[in-house]
């Protein structure tokens, strides 16, 4: 047992262990790293929480490496939740949550899908869930300000966050919501750490508030850095923190409860399926789409389709479907469209859904002739059944490709890269000619088409260096590109290890500089999560990546 272990004993009443098998499954996440922690911790209340934090932060001098690093479902695909010192795991105590009112509220270590199940009796959702919404918890959407495929219409988790319980560096728990100028006033004048973390906060804000505001990214999702420009609004006059800690990956404070804006489950939907062939007819579809405010707009590509076929009795078994055979005549229509045209570089599905259905047959009526001259190939789906047949595509893909392909594995280092929509005609043939300048490499596409926001998931094998060499190179070359339109390195999965070395390079040295104040301003000491949103480095990443599986 370590010492770091022997002392904590004696301060909280959660779990404390440090057996290789536990250290093991807590090294990994959804990512290509590895991070073998010291101790993991489960701690079983908020007093626990801040029992931790408080050590930590009294013994940093005298051991440099103590760190405390949060996590929820483990499902992170960019090394968030890794970390070697101390690992706080959420799910086994910090599972409570409710439903009241249009808002929800739950602790970080709350499953998604226990809590959709209740928000559903209520006839609500939380509409910017992530496709990993059967396996994914609370805390890692809420610091990864997840979005997913109904964030065309409704927006991301920032969206929806009223009120955030955090404990600070202090070893404190505040409450943070959006205060009005009277009560930002009343922060500001408090002479204790809550006080001083609002006047540097709020000093930082106003005296680069031109800076700031023009540093946010223009594309309508984001996760990289800390976003500043949503704190402030001097218009309404409104001064809001849980807007810096939503997406700030566990690196400014430790979330213990988060209230959520519902929604209602509108009563009627429908989908469109449309085959393209050519990537330069993209922008000129999505341009005749958005008008229409689907819901989501969803694409896979070729090698996801041959991907389904190819395990078609997994998908099988995820659909239900009695045996192959019923599955088989689920999918004729498609199997028809593509004996006649071959198959589609994308397939894209376009859901409308709406309380009044004369509304939504009108829509979909019009989508279909504005398609018309394009000559597209489209099939309109007929039931819920034949739905779902596609969304266990778009959200099964990666899963699949993580557990059938045996000689290979996901390596997702380009995989949420967001530019805007009305560049997709230029950007997406530029971005295949980068892909083919590695023709050995195996990787599908799927994403957010509505958003310009793409998940590209190579196949590798990590074990051998050659392929390891790509990862640094391909990465630079797509975010380059990315970057030259004006885009984010990613839309919802966030920095983790494998992105916050190209912050600087997103937003310049000036913005960087004021994220490593923001930091320093909420985290003197480095104690939550280091590594991740600043002073991360591509050499690290690269000492970090699994040789084995």
């Amino acid at each position: 047992m370590s010492n770091i272990s022997i002392k904590l004993k004696d301060l909280i009443k959660g779990e404390i262990l440090t057996d290789s098998q536990t250290l093991e499954k807590y090294s990994h996440d959804a990512s290509i790293f590895e991070v073998k922690p010291k101790v993991v911790v489960f701690p079983k209340d908020v007093k626990d929480l801040k029992a931790l934090v408080k050590f930590v932060s009294e013994n940093k001098e005298n051991e440099p490496t103590l760190s405390l690093t949060a996590r929820s479902a483990g499902t992170d695909m960019g090394g968030g939740p890794l970390n070697d010192s101390i690992i706080v795991e959420f799910p086994k105590y910090f599972n409570h949550f409710s439903v009241h009112n249009e808002l929800g509220t739950a602790q970080p270590g709350v499953y998604y899908r226990d809590f959709e199940k209740e928000t559903l009796k209520h006839n609500l959702i939380f509409p910017s869930y992530p496709a990993s919404k059967d396996i994914c918890a609370i805390g890692g959407i809420v610091s990864n300000n997840s979005g997913g495929e109904k964030s065309l219409m409704y927006g991301k988790t920032e969206d929806y966050i009223t009120n955030l319980k955090i404990v600070l560096s202090d070893g404190n728990e505040y409450e943070l919501k959006s205060l009005n100028k009277d009560e930002l006033d009343q922060k500001l004048k408090q002479q204790d750490f809550e006080g001083d973390i609002y006047r540097k906060t709020y000093q930082l804000i106003t005296n680069n508030y031109e800076l700031i505001t023009s540093a946010k990214p223009q594309v309508s999702k984001n996760s990289a850095g800390y976003f500043l420009w949503n704190v402030y609004d001097k218009d309404k006059k409104t001064f809001d923190l849980t807007n810096l800690f939503i997406g700030s990956q566990g690196t400014l404070g430790i979330v213990t409860e988060a209230t959520l804006r519902l929604v209602p489950v509108k009563n009627h939907s429908e989908m469109v399926t449309i085959f393209i062939n050519d990537f330069e007819k993209i922008g000129e579809i999505v341009n005749l789409i958005l008008p229409l405010q689907p819901e989501s707009m969803e694409t896979y590509d070729d090698k996801t389709l041959k991907l389904a076929t190819k395990f078609f009795y997994s998908f099988a078994q995820k659909l239900g479907a009695k045996n192959v055979i019923s599955l088989f005549f689920q999918f004729l229509p498609e199997f028809f469209l593509l004996l006649r045209g071959g198959i589609p570089k994308l397939v894209l599905q376009v859901e409308f859904n709406e309380d009044n259905e004369k509304t939504l047959k009108n829509k979909i009526n019009e989508l279909l002739t504005k398609l018309k001259p394009l000559n597209l190939r489209t099939h309109t789906v007929k039931s819920k059944k034949e739905e779902n047949k596609y969304w266990i595509i778009r959200r099964e893909s990666f899963n699949l490709l993580r557990q059938k392909i045996k000689d290979k594995h996901t390596a997702p280092f380009i995989d949420d890269f967001v530019v805007a929509p009305q560049y997709l005609s230029e950007f997406l043939p530029q971005l295949e000619q980068i892909m083919n300048r590695y023709p050995k490499l195996i990787y599908t596409i799927a994403g957010h088409l509505g958003e310009g926001n793409f998940h590209i998931i190579p196949l590798m094998n990590i074990e051998d260096p050659k392929e390891r060499e790509i990862i640094p190179k391909l990465g630079k070359e797509v975010y380059d590109l990315v970057l030259e339109y004006k885009g984010s390195t990613t839309g919802e999965h966030n920095d983790g290890i494998i992105r916050t070395p190209y912050l600087k390079q997103m937003y310049g040295e000036k913005v960087y500089k004021l994220f490593e104040e923001t930091k320093k301003n909420f985290d003197p000491n480095n104690i939550f999560n280091p590594g991740k949103k600043v002073n991360g480095s591509m050499e690290f990443a690269m000492n970090h990546i699994r040789t084995s599986f």
